[in-house]
């Protein structure tokens, strides 16, 4: 007789792998690479220190699955995106493209209830960092994906130099971190007046701005 697989077996397992990511974003964040313990992880999961041992043999590969956990979904999206805008009997606009970049980490934050702020945080640790550990891991999550988002700008905006675009994206993607951790700042500056929670009110502004340096790099 076949054995029985039941999806709420699963679920207290898969539960269980997800809340050692989480908290490892919220450690890692707040500690620093050499200053987070398993320890501490293990804490805020609620799971057993050996559990987390058990799926990530050691710090580095906690720390490279909780950079792949998040760079899959979101950088999954954003090609996904580009591949319909250019499949489409239309050309993208500049917009398109832009909107594309953006949409997929302000979104997976604010409309599905997470709190990106401490893989906010991280990424832009990481991002900007000289560690080798972590220029590898920038090289292997999003450079692939960057390196499709120059194309297009260059392929939606004739004469666009190869390097120009390069540091539009740049500019972009600063732009994209520093929003998606959601800190309030912006409500608090505005007295209220800007909700850094909403989606559609963030990308009604970003797309514009952005956009508006691409086309002035290009002039």
């Amino acid at each position: 007789m076949p054995k029985r697989t039941s999806s709420a077996r699963q679920a207290p397992a898969e539960s269980r792998f997800d809340a050692i990511l989480d908290a490892a974003e919220r450690v890692f964040a707040a500690s620093g690479y050499d200053g987070a313990s398993m320890r501490e992880i293990s804490l805020q999961a609620g799971v057993a220190q050996g559990l987390i041992h058990y799926h990530f043999q050691n710090k580095a590969q906690l720390f490279e699955s909780m950079v792949k956990r998040r760079s899959s979904h979101i950088n999954g999206a954003r090609a996904d995106s580009l591949d319909a805008l250019f499949a489409a009997e239309t050309p993208p606009a500049l917009e398109d493209i832009v909107e594309s970049l953006f949409r997929p980490p302000l979104a997976f934050g604010r409309d599905e209830g997470t709190d990106t702020g401490p893989y906010a945080r991280l990424l832009a640790s990481v991002a900007n960092s000289a560690d080798e550990r972590d220029k590898a891991l920038t090289s292997k999550y999003y450079d692939p994906i960057a390196l499709k988002y120059i194309d297009a700008l260059q392929q939606v905006q004739p004469g666009l130099s190869r390097a120009d675009a390069v540091w539009a994206y740049m500019f972009a993607i600063g732009v994209g971190i520093s929003m998606m951790a959601q800190t309030g700042r912006t409500n608090r500056l505005s007295d209220g007046a800007c909700d850094d929670g909403n989606t559609e009110t963030m990308l009604a502004r970003i797309v514009p701005f952005v956009c508006g340096g691409i086309r002035a790099l290009k002039a």
